[in-house]
């Protein structure tokens, strides 16, 4: 049988273990000889990584000062600290409440310099990565980060928490004496002014304002929920100084956490950051790119899943690095955010990271008019070139509503996607490498994009990905001081760990996915890995209204070798695409995809008969050109005391015209 699940309302078809076996070995109750998974799914967990899983992509080095982008970005660094709260980073190691810092201290007046250069040059402390080094990876080269002026330190005019406590409804909190409506901005920029002149701002294009102490964001759980069993648990030396106020305050996602977590600062795009922070690139790609988060709150109910996860820097990929998220307190910042994910293909190609052509651009009626589309995606983190692809886009073109997903509840069902408004898909291939060294897996991102930012998904999104397996993870955030358990929430980022789509059978993952709504079928067909050890994946997408107008067809031949050595072997089956190629003309998609459309893709299966023989594949897909063959593995096992011989039957359907199919049989004897 198969399973179905239903995300928001679209269709994800896949089948069950039990189904694969039957498909795959033949006759049901067979036990078919399951080879290795050509593209085992491999999911590793945010908090088990260390900085031993980053790998370099082969033969560039991005962080390389010596290379200069055509499009450079000069930033400021302005440090800043306040009369309460000295920098982090000037303290005896590890002496401050935290925990931090982790290396001997720096002095104050040399902070600035050490943060920009921390955060701008190649250095065994950062482990050879910047934030210039970020912007040309995921550019390819044309954009960068200068970061050579480093300002300051100044002294704030009030205390952290007059400022701290100056965000997101934290009322309440402020100690008796001080009005808390401190802005960090306005403040810290007539202290820039008033030392290196009025007009200082106009010759920067960014301003990073490092501010002492901590993001709120990296230390409100940690150092709150994860520390202390309630709020009435919190200590004196984690409470308010105001000894008749409570210890506990307000913060962003919850409803308490420690006056000391909860009077830091929330980094902001405007750029502000604390000296957790390793979030920088993210809020530099709001304030230069002009591109929101895609991101939720996932710690409240009614629960809404998140849009793109690990898998994008404008999502949680943001926290990606050393350790997880729990990890993002350390100071200086060499753990979990130290090293953000890539953008996904939506946003590479809204900044033009990546050319037209490098991009397949197909079209959901173009589908139907042309036939099935397949192609081979290198993977994101490299430069594809002149003749390879980043990526495949389809457009849900035709007459209104363009998304035809039928609505659904966002307040009743989390995997609901929020309104159908999504303008288009993509399909991307991710490889640990590079700064996706720490994204959890390998493998094809498939999403839901919408031209245009908005609110349809219940924030502000405008990437969807499609999750090969959105069932609970069922994993543990965090277990309380009284060593209670606590789950991940089916709104926890951390859900789309094991989203990636895998080719073949026994991945342990998926390899298709339908959109019954929007008349799309999505494969992961075929891994391949180059002499570098570069990730391409064979992917294809059809519309489920029209196969185009090519005859198909396909031959079977039988293996010439049929005797099997010993109790297992291998034999190869030819199959041949006989179909006719495209008529040349007008392309129906938005560029000339014919190069792309001449194949099929055909699904096979393989049976036995024959007392103690099994078999099996190791792909349920193979996507052949016009005219030419391929040849598909089976598997064949003879137990002790098997029949002498047993008739095996291969046979392969055209998935854009079923009618057409062939079938190879013949008779495996042992000896």
């Amino acid at each position: 049988m198969t399973g179905t699940v239903t995300i928001g309302a679209a269709l994800l078809v896949f089948l069950t273990p039990s189904a694969r076996a039957v498909r795959a070995g033949g006759q049901a109750g067979a036990r078919a000889p399951m080879p290795a998974p050509i593209d085992p799914q491999q999911v590793q967990d945010q908090q088990d990584m260390t900085w031993a899983d980053y790998r370099p992509i082969p033969g560039v080095d991005w962080a390389d000062p010596s290379r200069k982008a055509p499009r450079t970005l000069r930033v400021a660094l302005v440090a800043l600290d306040f009369p309460d709260q000295p920098f982090v980073i000037t303290m005896p190691k590890g002496s401050d409440p935290y925990g931090n810092p982790q290396i001997d201290p720096v002095r104050r007046e040399d902070v600035p310099r050490f943060y920009a250069d921390f955060l701008g040059k190649p250095g065994p402390l950062n482990h050879g990565h910047t934030i210039n080094g970020y912007w040309m990876e995921q550019s390819r080269g044309k954009v960068g980060i200068e970061l050579a002026d480093a300002y300051g330190p100044y002294r704030m005019p009030k205390r952290l928490f007059q400022y701290g406590l100056n965000e997101w409804g934290q009322e309440g909190g402020c100690p008796g004496g001080y009005v808390c409506d401190g802005r960090l901005e306005p403040d810290a920029d007539a202290l820039w002014a008033a030392d290196a002149g009025p007009d200082i701002k106009k010759q920067y294009d960014i301003v990073l304002r490092i501010y002492a102490g901590y993001d709120e964001t990296s230390v409100w759980q940690e150092f709150g929920e994860m520390r202390f069993a309630s709020k009435d648990d919190i200590p004196a030396e984690w409470g308010n100084p105001d000894t008749t106020k409570p210890r506990w305050v307000v913060t962003r996602y919850v409803p308490w956490t420690s006056w000391k977590a909860g009077q830091e600062l929330w980094g902001l795009s405007s750029v502000r950051q604390g000296e957790s922070s390793g979030t920088i690139t993210h809020e530099i790609a709001h304030f230069a790119f002009r591109t929101g988060d895609n991101n939720n709150n996932p710690y409240v109910t009614p629960y809404r899943r998140v849009g793109s996860g690990p898998w994008d820097i404008m999502d949680r990929g943001s926290f990606n690095g050393p350790g997880g998220p729990h990890q993002r307190w350390v100071v200086p910042p060499t753990q979990g955010a130290s090293m953000p994910a890539g953008f996904m293909l939506r946003n590479r190609i809204r900044y033009g990271f990546v050319r037209p052509e490098q991009v397949l651009a197909l079209s959901r009626n173009g589908l139907a008019a042309s036939g099935l589309a397949v192609a081979t995606v290198l993977a994101r983190a490299v430069d594809p070139g002149s003749n390879g692809l980043a990526g495949v886009t389809v457009a849900l073109d035709g007459d209104a509503p363009q998304d035809r997903t039928p609505p659904c509840d966002m307040n009743a069902d989390p995997l609901c996607a929020g309104d159908p408004v999504f303008n288009f898909y993509s399909i991307e291939v991710v490889q640990r490498i590079g700064y996706d060294s720490f994204t959890p897996d390998n493998g094809v991102l498939l999403a839901k994009n919408k031209d245009r930012e908005g609110r349809s998904c219940g924030y502000n999104c405008f990437t969807w990905v499609i999750d090969a397996h959105p069932e609970d993870i069922g994993m543990v955030d965090f277990v309380r001081p009284d060593g209670t358990r606590v789950m991940r929430t089916v709104a926890d980022y951390r859900q789309l760990n094991d989203a990636l789509f895998h080719a073949g059978l026994g991945s342990g993952s998926q390899y298709e996915w339908e959109d019954a709504a929007n008349r799309l079928h999505f494969y992961a067909i075929d891994r391949h890995t180059d002499a570098n050890g570069i990730l391409s994946y064979t992917v294809g997408v059809r519309s489920l209204d029209g196969s185009g107008p090519q005859a198909r067809g396909v031959a079977a031949a039988a293996p010439d070798t049929q005797a099997l050595a010993g109790a297992s072997g291998r034999v190869e089956v030819t199959l041949t695409n006989t179909g006719a190629a495209p008529a040349a003309g007008p392309s129906p998609h938005p560029q000339d995809a014919s190069a792309y459309l001449d194949a099929d893709i055909y699904r096979l299966s393989v049976s036995v008969e024959g007392e103690g023989w099994t078999v099996a594949l190791d792909n349920a897909l193979v996507a052949i050109r016009t005219g030419r063959s391929a040849t598909v593995p089976v598997f064949v096992t003879r137990s002790p005391g098997a029949a002498a011989s047993a008739a095996i039957t291969l046979t392969a359907v055209s998935e854009s015209d079923p009618t057409k199919r062939a079938t190879a049989a013949w008779r495996a004897s042992g000896y």
